[in-house]
């Protein structure tokens, strides 16, 4: 997926910025930046692409974003609906990285920091006790001017370089570099998919999309994101069945029905190459309510 080269407003000599967003959802095509971005999911939920990764974002989430990483987060569909009074919040600090690299993270005391920067060009993705000590730092930033900002923000980063509670979620070998009729192809069918993946979508569908035969659109798609088409399809599909099993809204069965999927057997299969679970396993996980039937569900004869 080709991204979108975005600008952050700012100010003339400001290194950092804080910037809270409230929105009836978040910005819709894939885009990168120059600048290091620390985002916290204050309200709202959906499906993240970064790098070449898939994922659901939550409330509380806290996502690294190195320097010119693609990515867009897209929310839930209900969203999008006209009279919804759904709201899209963040807080994103930005960091100016050219304004430290060349001096104070080239220091050696600063060898940690910049191992996570590094890191950081994959997307991280935090959790346990450290998601709720930068956290509350980000917070404290939205009252502070200048140079607190940046002290605050080297305090954000070296907790982070020193912490094992670190999520790595692009692939080591992920490369966006794409021309401007990439970027509009790719995004035409990520738009499109979105839309539809809960219908029957064939792969001649999003073929079509993208103006291209069947075979040549496969190996571009595979070329530009490292991934087949029915594997990215599966990724969306079973990130939002997981998203409604732990919402406790539907059965198994139903949940298959409503992300696409009408071979409950292929369903289950595609569970648990992704999650490493059976449907089952993964309510039991999550503290759902579940019934006794589910179990009968996934024995179904292939």
């Amino acid at each position: 997926m080709k991204p979108l080269h975005f600008k952050i407003p700012k100010t003339s000599g400001e290194s950092v910025r804080i910037q809270y967003d409230e929105q009836r959802h978040f910005y819709e095509n894939l885009h990168f930046h120059p600048e290091l971005q620390i985002m916290v999911i204050c309200e709202s939920t959906g499906t993240r692409f970064i790098g070449d990764s898939i994922g659901n974002f939550n409330v509380g989430d806290i996502i690294v974003l190195g320097s010119n990483l693609p990515h867009v987060f897209r929310n839930d569909k209900r969203y999008y609906e006209p009279d919804s009074e759904l709201k899209a919040k963040n807080i994103s600090v930005f960091v100016d990285l050219a304004a430290f690299e060349d001096n104070l993270f080239s220091l050696p005391e600063a060898h940690a920091i910049q191992k996570l920067l590094l890191n950081s060009k994959r997307g991280l993705l935090i959790g346990g006790e450290t998601r709720e000590k930068v956290s509350t730092l980000i917070q404290d930033m939205r009252t502070m001017k200048g140079f607190e900002r940046i002290i605050q923000v080297l305090i954000i980063l070296n907790l982070l370089s020193h912490s094992n509670e670190l999520e790595m979620l692009s692939s080591v070998g992920f490369n966006a570099n794409l021309n401007e009729s990439d970027n509009r192809k790719i995004n035409d069918v990520f738009n499109y998919i979105m839309n539809n993946f809960t219908e029957d979508i064939k792969l001649s569908d999003a073929a079509n999309v993208a103006n291209m035969s069947v075979n040549a659109f496969c190996r571009y798609f595979k070329q530009h994101t490292q991934k087949t088409y029915s594997q990215f399809l599966n990724e969306i599909r079973i990130g939002h069945a997981c998203k409604l099993l732990i919402e406790d809204k539907w059965n198994i069965r139903e949940t298959a029905f409503e992300c696409g999927y009408d071979n409950i057997s292929y369903f289950n299969r595609q569970f648990k190459d992704i999650t490493n679970f059976t449907p089952t396993e993964f309510v039991k996980l999550h503290n759902t309510k579940f019934t006794s039937d589910f179990s009968l569900l996934e024995t179904t004869q292939a």
